[in-house]
């Protein structure tokens, strides 16, 4: 029997549900999914492997026009993603506007397959999503216009069964045992700054970074320091909170999540740090993965 691997890109603007619906197809948490826009800034892969396949999935940040550089390196990856993949699932929300011009030309133009995928439909009328299909197929006259909810895991399978049917016969990109090209501690940064996300208003996730600076595994505990990476003192004092509040917050329900990801014990140091805009200056960002 013929193997089959391939590169599937999952893009949209932020919040259309691009990371629900790749934890729904990859079966793990891998992308962080909080309430709050652009929470995705890497492009985080996902493997998901049988016997006769292989599919390598990518959460690729919300797409948007930047404001600053680490928007911009954010926007990169999604370019790179449509560039290299072998089906592309645009993902869009059903009550979404839509003027991004220049990814739909893209779309348009790129030889790979595109499925659009109209996601939370649960919140809709079927007049409104033949309505938003039709459109779409005007639009961009993709592959496939599919109708889903990714929360509710309605229609994925069929998303799945798509993208099977459209991948290339090749060998496995990766080991069959692995499930992303992510560290561990990526990983655990990722929860972090979920936990922010869901914390803190305003600003504050948006201007905030993680970096995991030691992760000793020493016997049955695993002892993890992180930074948080801040722009101004008034941010960090914020952070912080009263008396050590928030941080501590922070800290205990990240705790918890490393611990179920890791099935271990934790012991989680987390210390807070000004760097004046970093996500404006090109060291910071190549520091913190955002450039090559």
């Amino acid at each position: 029997m013929s193997h089959k691997a391939g590169f599937v890109s999952i893009i949209g603007k932020p919040n259309a549900g691009k990371s629900t619906l790749m934890n729904a197809l990859v079966g793990e948490k891998m992308s962080i999914i909080t309430p709050k826009a652009q929470t995705t800034r890497h492009r985080i892969i996902g493997i998901v492997n049988e016997e006769d396949y292989q599919i390598v999935f990518s959460d690729t940040p919300g797409i948007i026009k930047p404001n600053y550089s680490l928007q911009e390196s954010m926007m990169s990856f999604v370019q790179g993603s449509i560039i290299d993949a072998d089906v592309i699932l645009f993902v869009t929300d059903i009550h979404e506007r839509y003027d991004e011009e220049d990814v739909l030309e893209k779309l348009r133009n790129t030889k790979s397959p595109v499925a659009v995928l109209i996601n939370k439909v649960d919140k809709s009328s079927e007049e409104e999503v033949k309505e938003k299909a039709a459109y779409w197929k005007e639009k961009i006259n993709p592959d496939v216009v599919f109708a889903l909810s990714a929360l509710h895991k309605y229609n994925v399978d069929g998303v799945m069964a798509y993208i099977k049917e459209k991948m290339p016969v090749h060998p496995p990109y990766y080991e069959k045992d692995e499930l992303t090209d992510k560290s561990v501690r990526f990983f655990v940064s990722e929860m972090i700054r979920e936990k922010i996300f869901k914390l803190y208003d305003k600003e504050i996730p948006y201007s905030t970074e993680v970096v995991v600076t030691s992760y000793k595994e020493e016997g049955r505990i695993t002892k993890i320091a992180a930074e948080i990476i801040v722009e101004r003192d008034s941010q960090k004092n914020i952070i912080i909170g009263t008396a050590g509040a928030m941080i501590k917050k922070v800290g205990t329900y990240a705790r918890q999540d490393i611990e179920e990801f890791i099935d271990g014990k934790v012991f989680l140091e987390l210390f807070v740090k000004v760097l004046p805009d970093w996500r404006s200056k090109k060291n910071y960002l190549k520091r913190f993965g955002y450039e090559d």
